[in-house]
């Protein structure tokens, strides 16, 4: 069975070792093919990946050649105890996703205006979907799995929880003052919740709104990075996963955006410079950067889920250095989800859009943070970018360069608190000068989307650090690289390695999660093709 996972230090024949209970035979599944090798403690398959070399004569003629490259890929089958810890966790997401996992892991159920309420993951593409596996033998139909039981994968109910915030709320308080769950499944959770508070963090008022002053009550003395900042976040780290007997830890920013930190030489421009500037507290390091600094330094992957740029090139070159995973920037929950997938699906379709105007309003701690320009502009700056390879791919649509109107709009509104309003019309030209106008109005709850997200980042950046591969010519496997570029699909502006294209139409980036996901336990991508109904 492709996703068996060894847990406790026992084999266990089901998809992921976790909650017998609730498996469904139906879900779990073998590979039964001469690439893949199943053993105790691994997968490994043989795979080869096919790609299309293109070269481009002096005549303008197009040559393309088809390229196989063997792999052999490897995954640790047991499931490691996971500790999550998240930069924020008294904020309106941390809170939220506490009381989700809690939810979950009791099997509570609430009531509510519409009746009776239960805990789920939906809004999570990990625990919340399916994927084809591929089609029955005797019917033809489409076979499809929960995407969780691709690899064996930790269950979200199974992390462990704990972090840092500026305010010093227990998580039960910071649950109240967040306003987004109901108060009947508060009531089930608050006992737990109420012995959860959050480590101090470090406050540095020059990248984050001057309206957040008040809820620094929990920070670290001192307003600009330090060596002592640094060391004190690495000794978190490692105590919380000592005290928790845990295998890994993953830390996820989910904290206020921040300004864009300047990049300068000398600076933050290597991974030797912004060691040397925390250590000479300069003042063009971020708190966010700190975070990353440490955890690299931990061998501990760092996430960021905000839109500002935590990775400056040393964060990045430091963490090549180290071999240490990073993934990022800024969670896509809402609008720019949308956005994705739309502006792909009308090019695709061969509409030309010239314009398109977004605007919203929301009245949580975020939109109240996002109120200052400086942290407005790191946000405008992630969701603008998120149509640009879509554009880029079509020249018939567009010339070299061309690019359509695109502005962003976010206004504070506090009495909609975390019902985030989103609008946006979409103008486009069709056969013959036709004109198109698309606008859509959506009422969303913010930290209920953004949620899912923190639990898909932390799954699979953990399920990436039990996967290695190799080169048919190589003698060792390898990890990937330290940039998670395969986390694009849960983020605004995904961060790719150095020299390597940003893809965010939102199919592309779920694909190539599940087809490398696929690749592990040596299956082909699967065709839509579908030629077995069409050759007859």
């Amino acid at each position: 069975m492709a996703p068996h996972a060894e847990t406790n230090g026992g084999y266990s024949p089901l998809i992921n070792g976790h909650h017998p209970g609730d498996s469904s035979r139906e879900d779990q599944f073998i590979v039964n093919a001469p690439n893949v090798v199943y053993t105790d403690s691994t997968i490994k398959s043989s795979y080869i990946y096919h790609t299309t070399k293109v070269t481009r004569g002096s005549a303008g003629t197009l040559e393309a050649v088809p390229v196989e490259t063997e792999f052999d890929f490897k995954v640790e089958r047991k499931i490691p105890k996971v500790g999550l810890m998240l930069v924020g966790w008294g904020g309106n997401n941390g809170s939220t996703v506490t009381a989700g996992i809690l939810a979950n892991r009791k099997g509570l159920s609430w009531a509510t205006r519409e009746g009776v309420q239960s805990a789920n993951y939906y809004g999570s593409v990990i625990m919340g979907s399916t994927v084809k596996l591929g089609s029955d033998a005797v019917t033809g139909d489409d076979v499809n799995v929960p995407f969780h039981k691709l690899l064996p994968m930790i269950h979200p109910n199974d992390f462990v929880l704990g972090g840092w915030d500026i305010s010093g709320l227990n998580l039960a308080d910071a649950m109240d003052r967040a306003k987004v769950l109901e108060p009947t499944l508060k009531i089930l959770v608050r006992k737990e919740m109420e012995q959860m508070k959050p480590l101090p963090s470090i406050y540095y008022p020059d990248f984050i709104a001057s309206n957040q002053g008040d809820r620094a009550d929990n920070v670290l003395e001192g307003t600009t990075a330090c060596r002592e900042h640094l060391e004190k976040i690495r000794n978190d780290i490692r105590d919380f996963k000592q005290r928790n007997e845990l295998d890994k830890v993953i830390v996820l920013w989910t904290a206020n955006t921040e300004r864009y930190a300047d990049i300068i030489t000398g600076v933050n421009d290597t991974a030797e410079n912004i060691l040397a500037s925390i250590q000479n507290g300069h003042p063009e390091i971020s708190p966010s950067s700190v975070f990353a600094v440490a955890c690299i330094l931990e061998n501990v992957p760092f996430i960021n889920g905000s839109p500002q740029n935590t990775f400056v090139p040393g964060v990045i070159s430091l963490a090549e250095q180290h071999k240490s995973y990073i993934g990022g920037d800024d969670f896509k929950s809402g609008q720019t989800k949308m956005k994705s997938a739309l502006v792909d699906f009308l090019i695709s379709a061969g509409i030309k859009l010239t314009s398109i105007a977004s605007y919203n309003h929301l009245g949580n701690n975020d939109g109240k943070n996002l109120a200052e320009h400086k942290q407005f502009r790191s946000k405008e700056i992630s969701k603008s970018n998120v149509v640009d390879d879509m554009v880029a791919a079509n020249h018939i649509l567009y010339d070299e360069g061309e690019h359509p109107d695109h502005t962003v709009v976010i206004k504070y509104m506090p009495a909609v608190g975390d019902h985030k309003r989103a609008l946006d019309e979409y103008y486009g030209e069709l056969f013959l000068g036709g004109r198109q106008i698309i606008s859509i109005f959506n009422v969303c709850e913010d930290s209920l989307l953004a949620a899912p997200l923190i639990i898909d980042l932390a799954l699979v950046t953990e399920v990436m650090t039990r996967i290695t591969w190799k080169n048919k010519s190589d003698e060792e496997f390898k990890n990937f690289h330290p940039v998670l570029s395969i986390l694009s699909f849960m983020l605004k502006a995904p961060l790719t390695p150095p020299g390597t294209p940003v893809v965010n139409a939102l199919a592309k980036q779920r694909n190539a999660l599940c087809n490398i996901f696929r690749a592990c336990v040596g299956l082909q991508p699967e065709s839509d093709m579908t030629l077995e109904h069409k050759l007859f």
